[in-house]
């Protein structure tokens, strides 16, 4: 049976939005559309070669996520991120990703082995990345390992904390990656947690994980202090 004109509408609708969508969340996680950026829906469609109708939708949902700000009559905002907005998401993801450890080292054996050779994957392409000097594929990499962390845990509920949290700290992480000297470190932090894991020990594998993003957020926000960085 054909479906209804109505149905078929419906369906083109919701991809059209999940286009705009997709199209200007990579636009604020690449920083093309950067941090305090304000512009008209009209504008943001013009610039994504879409129409406007998408682009709202697609607005809503990227201000649930905390991205940005959808002020009527006045356009959309990017959200900037202040280096308390920082030590808060680092506070939450202590949390989240030393429990996604620990869920995945108390695994059976072939779920832990999965997991690992994923992470292991990310990892690999981190260390190749950071010996040709390329950082963009370096913070691409890092943020898949930490996804993929996430994502091996098999909690609906922490992956969808997760996913606003991930976002807007991957958005710091790009936009210092040029200042950060830690990058070296973060692979070898990457393979203790890939370790633990192989060996089945949660305390190991929360103990690694949470001393992983201790050291990233008190590298990090000295690095916002010093060069006098108040938004991001």
């Amino acid at each position: 049976m054909a479906r209804s004109t109505a149905r078929v509408d419906e369906e083109r609708k919701g991809s059209l939005v999940d286009d705009a969508y997709a199209a200007m969340r990579s636009a604020i996680l690449d920083a093309s559309f950067a941090p305090g950026y304000q512009a008209s829906e009209q504008e943001i469609a013009l610039r994504l070669g879409m129409s406007r109708t998408p682009v709202h939708e697609a607005a809503i949902r990227l201000q649930e996520d905390g991205l940005v700000r959808v002020q009527p009559r006045r356009g959309i905002l990017i959200l900037a991120l202040a280096p308390e907005d920082v030590r808060e998401i680092y506070d939450v993801v202590i949390a989240i990703e030393g429990r996604a450890a620990e869920i995945i080292a108390e695994m059976a054996e072939p779920a832990r082995l999965k997991a690992a050779a994923a992470l292991d994957a990310a990892t690999e392409k981190m260390a190749k990345a950071h010996a040709d000097g390329d950082l963009p594929a370096w913070g691409q990499a890092d943020g898949a390992f930490h996804s993929l962390l996430i994502e091996h845990a098999r909690n609906r509920r922490m992956s969808r904390i997760a996913q606003t949290i991930s976002d807007q700290l991957h958005r710091a992480r790009m936009l210092t990656l040029n200042l950060r000297k830690g990058l070296e470190a973060s692979v070898e932090e990457h393979r203790a947690i890939i370790r633990s894991i192989l060996a089945g020990d949660p305390v190991a594998a929360l103990n690694a994980a949470r001393r992983h993003r201790i050291r990233a957020r008190d590298e990090l926000l000295p690095l916002l202090t010093s060069y006098g960085l108040k938004h991001l």
